[in-house]
């Protein structure tokens, strides 16, 4: 295949790379990934994260291991072990759907190669339109808040939500990014931080829990988000401490914008009540881990509750900001969500 290049996956010499977000923000380390079981482990450990990236790291590893020999049958199995490996996040689903359509050509090798190909550069394309129509929104002077990390980190472009502040931002109608630390895995305070400072985006790091007072203050304008996947009624699965987010700004009456590809969308799925939501390990809540060492805090013994998710109702959400468009409230109202996809 050839080579291929962006912020958190790279393909070189026929291999793919992954950026290692566990090590980040301290150490920039890029690891080999040869198989199926390294990649499931990647992404279970939250090297490789992000909706979007982890459907193109799939895909990617699917293609370069058709290269390589594996038959179709052996093709399928890799298929449905990684298919498994990250319930919530519907990008992977689609983009796996597509490599299997793939793998059904008589020259599969070859459709494989190129199909993973295309779905890094649709990813770009999307990301693009979501910051141009993201931007719009945002009027300047704006002081945004934003969850978990949604940049180049989590997708082959510019990002979803931080795509829209970097374009928001290159339109000079910045004035501040608050940037949730995002417990228990800190994916604000280490990515996200990190990032806006790669990009110059004034920003200022806060507890996940001192977002009501800001809003209070009347410092935030608007919340802008991700999704991992967006039901039928528009109801969102995103990382958990959103739907939080989303009652403060709904009381405070501040928008509440969720940024997404039109692939997040799951027509199959009517509600939020249907997302599976994953359950994670308890040491995540139970202490800290990095490249910078561990630390346990609770007790050896403590009773944790993990979901990685939470749903945010379509009731308290702005707009769906998709690279196809705007999706007002009033038209996910009207049960028009999938119409206006088109």
């Amino acid at each position: 295949m050839q080579a291929l290049n962006t912020t958190s996956l790279q393909l070189k010499e026929n291999r793919l790379w992954i950026l290692d977000q566990q090590a980040l923000p301290q150490e920039k380390r890029w690891l080999p990934c040869d198989s199926v079981d390294e990649l499931v482990e990647h992404i279970r450990s939250l090297r490789v994260r992000g909706a979007p990236l982890i459907g193109l790291s799939a895909s990617l590893l699917l293609a370069l291991l058709a290269e390589r020999g594996l038959s179709p049958s052996e093709l399928e199995q890799a298929l449905q072990t990684l298919r498994a490996s990250r319930p919530t996040a519907v990008n992977l689903m689609n983009n796996l759907d597509r490599m299997k359509q793939a793998l059904a050509q008589p020259d599969w090798a070859t459709a494989m190669a190129a199909e993973a190909l295309r779905l890094v550069e649709e990813d770009r394309a999307l990301c693009d339109r979501i910051a141009d129509h993201g931007a719009e929104r945002v009027q300047p002077g704006s002081r945004l808040l934003t969850h978990c990390n949604t940049g180049g980190l989590a997708t082959a472009g510019i990002g979803t939500a931080i795509g829209v502040l970097l374009r928001a931002h290159q339109q000079g109608k910045i004035a501040q990014v608050w940037v949730d630390e995002t417990r228990p895995l800190l994916q604000g305070g280490r990515l996200t931080a990190w990032e806006l400072g790669e990009l110059g985006i004034p920003y200022q790091l806060i507890c996940d829990s001192m977002a009501a007072s800001l809003m209070a203050a009347g410092q935030v304008d608007a919340v802008w988000v991700g999704a991992d996947r967006i039901a039928a009624n528009g109801d969102v699965a995103n990382k958990i401490g959103t739907y939080s987010l989303a009652v403060l700004a709904h009381f405070h009456r501040i928008p509440f914008y969720v940024a997404a590809p039109h692939t997040t969308h799951d027509p199959h799925c009517p509600n939020g009540a249907a997302i599976p939501i994953e359950q994670r390990a308890a040491a995540e809540v139970t202490g800290v881990a990095g490249s910078f060492g561990a630390c346990q805090w609770a007790p050896a013994d403590a009773a944790v509750y993990n979901p990685a998710f939470d749903v945010t109702p379509a009731a308290l959400i702005s707009g769906w900001v998709l690279d196809c468009g705007v999706i007002t409230p009033q038209q996910v109202a009207a049960g028009v969500f999938q119409q206006a996809l088109r």
